[in-house]
């Protein structure tokens, strides 16, 4: 994470290394992440089978903001572990995360981001600047690169975030396993089914004559369960829309006026109206 400055509010704080940094604090006092030398050895994989792993998720611009999606299940190997996973977290009033790959690592990271932006702000009196939100995700992953390596715990997210004093138009963010971050203009998929969701959604903004930034948060809401059942169909991982459970996809939408959820009853109501219109 770059430098957080010095301290507001008086000398004693001034030139602090690392002043508001939680990750750092962590790191000052030993808790910092865990060297590479220490997974020498049996991987986790042939001591434990198979680790869980969280798919898919999707992000994209739409009207009046950004869209962010998961559907609900975690798998390991060819076990569905838990079909309610929540992939789409909260990292402050004007941040969200969707995490695909190893959920301990990443609900891990969630925590320790949603820790550090906190910390930050009370610690500095300001919130965090945006560009600063993506590079600290970015680091966390870049930290993780043993784990990756392994096999067991990659994590590749996507992060949407806005500044509402600076840059109140919220941005739309993709990693890479090796925590190299990019600004995705229209969309960004993570996960085992993303190659179906991005087919389509590549097919949508080119081809369809109606892109998704020129959608309102209805039509955007409808094409996000659109998209998850479509990736459910090629790949078992997803979970999709269930029918049977009535189970749906966590969906969030970031706006100039803030970050909220959609509701499972909204969810219902757009998912019946697409069905209907089928037949």
């Amino acid at each position: 994470m770059n430098s957080m400055g010095t301290r507001p509010g008086g000398p004693e704080g001034a030139n602090v290394p690392g002043a508001g940094d939680f990750t750092e604090l962590l790191r000052r006092n030993g808790n910092g992440p865990a060297a590479a030398e220490t997974f020498r050895g049996p991987s986790l994989h042939a001591l434990t089978g198979a680790a869980t792993e969280a798919t898919t998720v999707l992000s994209f611009h739409y009207k009046e903001g950004v869209l962010i999606a998961g559907d609900r299940r975690a798998t390991a190997g060819n076990t569905i572990m838990y079909d309610r996973a929540d992939k789409v977290i909260e990292l402050d009033l004007d941040t969200i995360i969707a995490i695909a790959g190893s959920p301990a690592v990443a609900f891990e990271m969630a925590r320790t981001l949603q820790t550090s932006f906190q910390y930050y702000r009370r610690s500095q009196l300001q919130a965090l600047s945006l560009g600063a939100k993506v590079r600290a995700l970015g680091k966390l992953i870049k930290d993780n690169l043993p784990m990756t390596l392994q096999g067991v715990g990659a994590v590749v997210p996507i992060l949407a975030a806005r500044d509402p004093h600076h840059q109140p138009e919220p941005s739309l963010y993709f990693y890479d396993a090796l925590g190299a971050q990019f600004q995705a203009v229209d969309f960004a998929v993570s996960g085992s089914g993303s190659p179906a969701a991005r087919s389509v959604l590549q097919w949508i903004n080119r081809w369809s004559g109606q892109p998704t930034v020129q959608r309102d948060e209805k039509q955007a809401v409808q094409l996000a369960l659109q998209l998850l059942d479509v990736a459910a169909e090629s790949d078992s991982a997803t979970g999709g829309v269930d029918r049977r459970s009535h189970v749906f996809p966590q969906v969030k939408v970031l706006t100039r006026d803030g970050l909220r959820s959609v509701s499972v009853e909204t969810l219902r109501e757009c998912f019946t109206a697409l069905e209907a219109a089928q037949k």
